[in-house]
């Protein structure tokens, strides 16, 4: 077995969801410490700005292309080129995502689905498609999940979210073990509030984002919140000291170890937590 990655420097790296948020910072933040970059997004527009950022700093994008992670055949493609011209990867990181939220009798068909598409299956066409090269090449590595708050703790509203956040989790822990005889590090990303686009932009089935009360909630959440660029830093530590959960704030950590130890106050919690967010659903 190798010993773990000490730093993406000089690595091939892969990006998924490069075009704003936290993607956006953890390729930048990559290209900084040297990493070349592979690079993808949904929003071809954003992904040409990170790629013209990173450019303009001095940092080395090998290849970058918009798609839709949810769609296998185009992952597949993607990776066949990038295998072509550059040969297997050392560091992948699953960063993409989207997120809706909701009570079960306001969520549609179309969140539950969109939610294990993107934020579940586009990981494993990822996996799928770029670990099995990383792992004959016999280099080594590192594969970066990022799964939530939401994939250890009961948030509520966050069923269709939380499905495919546990989901990944899962995936991850056994990938954790499977991958280490080849020296493959993985690492858990669970972020909690991070100011990104999607505080702005996430669906909440059957409430009125312009509710007054909703719009303090948001607010609250952004002066909580950990920016991208802290979430970033804090990924490739995770990388470089072989941490398999990365926490990106203390909030998560405390909660998680909380919910653990105490089961019946975490239960009590998440009870009053439900009643509370329902009363944005009463007229």
């Amino acid at each position: 077995m190798r010993d773990r990655l000490k730093s993406v420097s000089g690595k091939k790296t892969l990006v998924t969801g490069a075009a704003s948020g936290i993607g956006r910072a953890t390729a930048l933040a990559a290209a900084r410490s040297g990493a070349e970059l592979v690079l993808t997004d949904i929003d071809a527009d954003g992904l040409a700005e990170t790629v013209e950022i990173i450019g303009r700093e001095g940092g080395k994008v090998l290849l970058s292309r918009a798609l839709d992670i949810s769609d296998y055949d185009a992952v597949t493609a993607f990776a066949g080129d990038v295998h072509a011209a550059h040969g297997s990867l050392d560091v992948v990181m699953n960063i993409a995502g989207v997120s809706a939220w909701g009570t079960v009798e306001n969520l549609e068909h179309r969140h539950w689905r969109s939610m294990v598409d993107v934020n579940l299956m586009g990981p494993i066409h990822v996996i799928e498609s770029f670990l099995p090269p990383m792992v004959r090449s016999g280099r080594g590595g590192a594969l970066v999940n990022v799964s939530s708050a939401a994939g250890l703790l009961a948030f509520p509203w966050h069923a269709a979210y939380s499905a495919s956040k546990f989901g990944l989790r899962g995936l991850s822990e056994v990938l954790r073990f499977d991958l280490a005889r080849h020296g493959i590090t993985v690492h858990l990303v669970v972020p909690g509030a991070v100011d990104t686009h999607l505080v702005e932009t996430v669906e909440i089935a059957g409430v009125d984002r312009e509710d007054p009360r909703v719009q303090r909630y948001v607010k609250r959440f952004q002066r909580h919140a950990a920016s991208p660029e802290q979430v970033a830093g804090q990924i490739l530590r995770g990388i470089e000291k072989g941490r398999f959960m990365v926490y990106t704030s203390f909030d998560v950590r405390f909660g998680y170890w909380w919910a653990r130890k105490f089961a019946l106050p975490y239960e009590i919690a998440m009870r009053r937590a439900n009643d509370l967010f329902n009363s944005f659903l009463r007229n």
